[in-house]
């Protein structure tokens, strides 16, 4: 198990690379994390939704994403609470600090999954949540001591040298946690290292004298990880130079799925601007994007205070485009409603008038991945929903895609406003390469063999620089 002295310090990366290092020695491996908090999650075959860092660890395993993965996903809804999805489903939505009575009851189905994940691979590879130094909620704790010391995992404890004080950072979680938990950590390691590593021997042999602990080695920074899905949204950052396609994302407060943005985050035709709050959106823009949220309603009085409604129309007036995905596409209509308060309080709020069409929340979730085709091109893509709303009206009979028979999404009448519930529809590179085209772009080609091909080069950067084989070694 891969724990951390803090949040984002690269324990998805480090899984991720060591998953693909093990596949490379012959070993069936999956990943698993008990307990995930994103809003930017994956579809999986089995009909649930995980982690997007699970997903990619799978990829890594070459398996296909499952459930059992990430057995509990957090996925926040408001600054104090969270939805919370069990094995794949919605369980309930709780305040903060109602969770924790609610955490021993989560331990049985952690346990569950990660037995039948123990029982069909040859080795598991755990990752941990936030930091076992948070002492203040270990009581009933499944992200990380709770569940290595319930499911006998060793810990390997992985510190972050670039954000400073590594020492004290390993160290100090020694200092603070139980004995208990402390004779589960096997090791330690540091993650992120820029220059050259053996200016940090003192530092590494005083960490090894201080808590006794063995090192498993210094990890460089890995200057290829952006090219890896992101999982939380602190990882998300602009791209491209100054030329190029210029496609404006807005980054909401509550942004889910924003890992749709990678394959244009990627292309050397595109330079992709997050933008932030409190900033204008750019009068040279070409696209315009209004991604996923975990709250519509939400986001689309946060879009309004940052006066981005005034900049699309702007931006429309211009000749510019816009496309709005899932929770964008429903901001884009006349209204949005939630009779039921399944969002937060209930009401209804105007949409930005830009399609004629109008969403209703319902409670009934729909996920599934899906092949579609490009209404406008007839060009077939994967994709997959992840949403609660029906949005229905006149626009929809400009679809921009063909489910089966069934029409998907919708397409104003000049054709520069796109909404759409499908998620990774830039994945596919037949499709990116139809919809860039119309900009005047060539699309670059091959962003799957791309993934791969950092994973094989992550899991050789982890062989070189780790003591891999020994921390293998380790499973039970």
């Amino acid at each position: 198990m891969i724990q951390g002295t803090g949040s984002n310090v690269g324990k998805s990366l480090l899984v991720a690379g060591l998953c693909r290092a093990a596949r490379a020695r012959g070993l069936s491996v999956a990943p698993f994390k008990p307990q995930n908090m994103s809003n930017n999650a994956a579809v999986t075959a089995d009909g649930g939704e995980i982690g997007r860092a699970q997903a990619l660890q799978a990829l890594a395993c070459g398996l296909v994403p499952h459930t059992d993965m990430n057995p509990v996903l957090l996925k926040p809804e408001s600054d104090v609470g969270s939805q919370v999805i069990v094995q794949g489903k919605r369980l309930t939505t709780v305040r903060a600090r109602d969770y924790q009575t609610l955490k021993p009851q989560l331990m049985a189905p952690v346990q569950e999954s990660f037995a039948r994940l123990r029982a069909a691979h040859d080795l598991v590879i755990v990752e941990g949540a936030g930091s076992p130094a948070e002492v203040n909620l270990r009581a009933g704790d499944i992200a990380n001591m709770g569940f290595a010391r319930a499911a006998g995992v060793p810990v390997i404890l992985t510190g972050d040298i670039d954000r400073g004080g590594v020492i004290a950072q390993i160290v100090g979680t020694q200092a603070v946690i139980d004995a208990g938990d402390a004779a589960m950590i096997a090791g330690f390691l540091i993650n992120r290292f820029r220059g050259d590593p053996r200016l940090f021997d003192d530092g590494y042999a005083l960490i090894e004298q201080r808590s006794g602990w063995r090192g498993y080695g210094v990890c460089p920074w890995f200057g290829d990880a952006w090219k890896l899905p992101a999982e939380d949204a602190v990882d998300l950052r602009s791209h491209g130079g100054a030329g190029g396609l210029h496609v404006v994302c807005l980054a909401f407060s509550r942004i889910a799925n924003f890992d749709d943005l990678d394959p244009l985050a990627q292309d050397p035709g595109v330079r992709l601007t997050m933008l932030g709050a409190g900033r204008a959106i750019p009068g040279d823009a070409d696209l315009v994007i209004l991604p996923g949220t975990k709250s519509t309603r939400a986001d689309l009085a946060f879009l309004r205070a940052q006066g981005w409604d005034v900049d699309i129309a702007a931006h429309l007036r211009r000749g510019g485009h816009v496309l709005g995905i899932c929770g964008g596409y429903q901001m884009l209509g006349r209204t949005v409603a939630d009779p039921d308060g399944i969002e937060g309080a209930a009401g209804t709020d105007p949409g930005l008038g830009l399609l004629d069409v109008d969403t209703v929340m319902t409670r009934d979730k729909r996920l599934s991945v899906v092949q579609a085709r490009h209404a406008a091109s007839g060009v077939p893509f994967d994709g997959y929903e992840i949403h609660i709303g029906r949005t229905m009206g006149p626009d929809r009979a400009r679809p921009f895609a063909m489910l089966g028979g069934a029409p998907e999404g919708a397409v104003s009448r000049d054709g520069r406003v796109t909404g759409s519930y499908l998620h990774g529809m830039f994945r596919d590179d037949a499709f990116r390469t139809r919809y860039l085209a119309d900009f005047g772009v060539a699309a670059a080609q091959g962003y799957g063999a791309g993934v791969e091909a950092v994973l094989d080069a992550l899991a050789a950067h982890l062989e070189a620089h780790l003591d891999v084989a020994g921390l293998l070694g380790l499973a039970r």
